[in-house]
Parts: C-alpha cells; sequence; structure tokens
C-alpha cells in the first residue's frame, strides 16, 4: 500500500472526547472486522484508528494489504484521535447496553469507554504508529451500480485461486467497457465468466482491465451485502483500488501481473448438451459425492440416451450411483468432474434449470444457466482421469 499523507481533516493530538450510539457504533465496528489483521506482527494493525472532527468519527482499518475507512456521526466533545484495540472492542461494545458510548482519551493511549453504569478502561498504541493511508483519487471515477457488481462477485468469487505461489490467480479480473462490465476467475482447474452488458459506464474509453485481490473481494461482497447505495464510486491508481460504498471506503493494494488468457479456454465446439433441473443436479452430486475419493473428490457423469448417470466409489467408503432424466439421444459419453466445482456452481446460480454442455471425455465442461438472462454467465470446468 502506498503511504501517502492523510486526507482526513487535520486532527490535533489533543485529548479526544466523543459520546455515540451504541447500535451506530457496532455497525461500523462489524462492517471492519474482516479488516483487521488477527496474526499480525505488527501490533498497530490490531487496532482501529478513530479521529473525531466536527460532528462525525472517522474509523479506520487496515492490514496493509487492505483498508476500511467508514465515518458516523457523533457528539465531539474534544476533537482528537487515539487508537483502540479491534476486536476486543468490537466484544465489549457488543455487551453492552442499548444507551449512549462516551469514549474519551487518557494518558499514557489509554481510552477510557462509559456506558450507563459500566465503566471501562482500554490500553491503545501511540496514534503516530498507525500507518498512513492513500486519498481517493480526484480523477477517472467509475460509477457501478451496486447490485451488478454485488451478482458479479458472488458468481465468480469461489472459483478464485488460494495457493499463494499463483499469484495473480489470487483475484478476479474486472473488465469495464463504456457499456459492459465482465469478471473472470479462474484457479486453472475452473473458471468462472459472468459478462453484463446494457449498462453506461461514463468516464470509461476503451477498455478497462482490474486484477481485484480475492480477500477485496470478500470484503467487497459483505459490505455490498449489507449497504443501502444504489452505486458505488470506483478509482485506482498504480498501486491501490478504490471503492467508495456510502460513507465507507475500501482501499486494496493492486495485484501486479498478467491475468491468464481466459478468451484461449472457453469452449467453442461443446455440441453434447443436456438442461437439468439445478436442485435435483445438486442434490444427486450431494448424495454420490459422499461416496467419492476424499482426495480427489471425483465422480463420473454418464450421458446416455434419455438419462446422466452419476457415480463415485472409493476403496474406503464404498459406492453409490443416481441418475436424472435428460433429454438426449447422442452417442454415449463418460467424463469425471470434481463434484465440490460443480457443487459451487450450481449454489452461485440459485434456482432454476441449468445447460451442461459437453464435447468428449477429455475436453472442459461448460455449465450456465439455461435460462437467456441479461447475465452472460459461463462455467467451465477442466475434465478428470476417472
Amino acid at each position: 500500500m502506498a503511504v501517502e499523507a492523510l486526507a482526513s481533516p487535520a486532527v490535533g493530538t489533543g485529548i479526544m472526547e466523543i459520546t455515540v450510539s451504541k447500535s451506530e457504533l457496532l455497525r461500523e465496528l462489524t462492517a471492519t472486522q474482516g479488516v483487521v489483521e488477527r496474526k499480525t506482527t505488527i501490533p498497530i494493525l490490531s487496532n482501529y484508528l478513530f479521529e473525531a472532527a466536527g460532528d462525525k468519527l472517522s474509523l479506520t482499518a487496515t492490514d496493509l494489504d487492505l483498508s476500511l475507512r467508514t465515518s458516523l456521526p457523533v457528539k465531539v466533545k474534544k476533537e482528537g484521535s487515539c487508537t483502540i484495540p479491534a476486536r476486543k472492542l468490537h466484544d465489549y461494545v457488543k455487551l453492552l447496553p442499548d444507551a449512549d458510548i462516551t469514549i474519551k482519551l487518557l494518558e499514557n493511549h489509554w481510552v477510557s469507554i462509559r456506558c450507563g453504569r459500566s465503566n471501562t478502561k482500554m490500553v491503545g498504541m501511540a496514534r503516530s504508529n498507525f500507518p498512513s493511508l492513500p486519498a481517493f483519487p480526484t480523477a477517472g471515477v467509475v460509477k457501478i451500480p451496486a447490485l451488478v457488481l454485488r451478482g458479479l462477485i458472488s458468481k465468480t468469487g469461489f472459483a478464485i485461486a488460494n495457493e499463494e505461489s499463483r499469484y495473480t490467480l489470487n483475484g478476479a479480473l474486472m473488465v469495464l467497457k463504456p457499456e459492459s462490465i465482465t469478471m473472470v476467475a479462474t484457479d486453472g482447474h475452473r473458471l468462472a465468466h459472468i459478462e453484463r452488458s446494457g449498462e453506461k459506464f461514463e468516464g470509461v474509453s476503451g477498455e478497462m482491465k482490474t486484477l481485484v485481490p480475492k480477500k477485496c473481494m470478500d470484503e467487497l461482497k459483505s459490505l455490498l451485502d449489507g449497504a443501502e447505495a444504489e452505486s458505488i464510486e470506483f478509482a485506482k491508481d498504480e498501486s491501490t483500488l478504490y471503492f467508495r460504498i456510502g460513507p465507507r471506503l475500501l482501499t486494496s493494494r493492486q495485484l501486479t501481473g498478467q491475468f491468464p488468457n481466459f478468451e484461449a479456454v472457453l469452449p467453442k465446439d461443446n455440441n453434447k448438451s443436456i438442461t437439468l433441473n439445478g436442485d435435483e443436479f445438486g442434490a444427486a452430486i450431494a448424495r454420490v459425492a459422499q461416496f467419492a475419493d476424499e482426495r480427489s473428490k471425483a465422480v463420473r457423469l454418464k450421458l446416455d440416451k434419455g438419462e446422466l448417470k452419476l457415480s463415485a466409489s472409493s476403496t474406503e467408503t464404498g459406492e453409490s450411483e443416481d441418475s436424472l432424466e435428460a433429454d438426449y439421444n447422442g452417442d454415449s459419453l463418460t467424463i469425471g468432474f470434481n463434484a465440490q466445482y460443480i457443487t459451487d456452481f450450481l449454489r452461485a446460480v440459485g434456482a432454476g434449470e441449468v445447460k451442461l454442455e459437453l464435447k468428449d471425455a477429455q475436453s472442459a465442461g461448460q455449465l450456465r444457466p439455461a435460462e437467456g438472462e441479461d447475465y452472460k454467465y459461463r462455467y467451465i470446468v477442466m475434465p478428470m482421469r476417472i
């Protein structure tokens, strides 16, 4: 994260004193919990930065890769700033009665927290130790509808790689064009690709490609799940991504490197196609997968006239077979897939019918919703040897 001057109002280091509603404070503490560093070697990163000025409190959490700054209305008796242990404060405030809380900075970075008849002092740290964060850019800001972005993340986020060694796969690729937004994620074994057209993105010319890290995607999704904002503001500079959601600003270090050429793996000639009820398909996969090899999670799919047979077996647990009716009268085909990969897709699309499109036992299979919606969504899964 580039370290630059803080953009918030200049706040004195006076003895800060504020009064804030418990419910409003708890809401913002909860929203920032995902960003607080858990197992840090830098103690200050386990703390919140509180800055009180005018009639609002700014609250910041960071793990250096990701930071979240939010603000809320408070009564400011004395302007100032302090740092408070994040987990302990969140857990304590949760247990307080629904009333106003007075937070006051004492000597030696101690902080007093009073609510009704409860009186607690917590050990903070010097505000000067807290890293300064980059300011939201003034130019190149793009508005993205919140519901659209949330939909894109929920349909791709699960396919992001978790392996540290595959650095450029530890995020999703977001492609903005003047009238469309696309998101792609892959871990090398499967790929989720979704495109939403018919949107207008002011200020975007040509193609704007951004790699969004997995942790940022997860945090964005939980912020969007709880937000009322209709649109979010997105911007970036050389090193940092910025997402402004109402009063909250999420910043993330950019991933560098080249995202794989995903267009090359999108199947062109998967000519064997069946339509299945997503719930029934998911239930059959879940039953059969109980007997799949624990490590590979491989299930066998056999496409035959009028049906799709699912089976799995392992020497430890036994074997299982299930079948679904399918409108199919082509050649017989047997292919293996990781059951978890199919379950992830079915969970992401929700109820409704899905299409399974295959070419042969060695080529990638493609799954997509059967109904043509305004989101062009496709999910590609590499086959397994069975």
